[in-house]
């Protein structure tokens, strides 16, 4: 890393905020990251809780610079999106592609979700999918 580059990656004060969210996943978090583990998907790597700047995100694979996020209910209301906007915002400023899936569509559809996000490994382009 230069030396005149701030690190914005797994910040060492936010340590015991990842280590608390890893071990309290949402159950659509806890299953998708039984697909994403061990290089299963796409054989990618992915972190859970990784932290980007102020932000922590849900999953990260590093070598496609791809953020992973499932969305629940308080991501909805004008507040929640909003901070969605700005979180969004700042991954893409830092050069990071991300992708959004409703919890909902995570249970209803699982194999949807995986095809999405695999499919962001091949289309570089892909950026800010929308929650339907």
């Amino acid at each position: 890393m230069a030396e005149h580059e701030e690190r914005k990656h797994n910040l060492v004060h936010k340590k015991e905020q990842h280590r608390e969210l890893r071990n309290c996943l949402t159950p659509a978090e806890a299953s998708l990251w039984t697909y994403l583990q061990r290089s299963q998907l796409g054989r990618r790597k992915f972190r859970r809780q990784h932290s980007v700047g102020p932000y922590i995100v849900d999953f990260y694979c590093p070598a496609e610079k791809l953020v992973v996020e499932l969305d629940g209910a308080g991501h909805y209301d004008a507040v929640g999106n909003a901070r969605d906007v700005d979180r969004t915002q700042y991954l893409e400023a830092q050069g990071l592609r991300v992708i959004r899936f409703e919890n909902k569509d995570f249970w209803s559809h699982p194999e949807s979700i995986l095809a999405a996000i695999e499919a962001a490994f091949l289309n570089t382009n892909v950026t800010n999918q929308t929650k339907n």
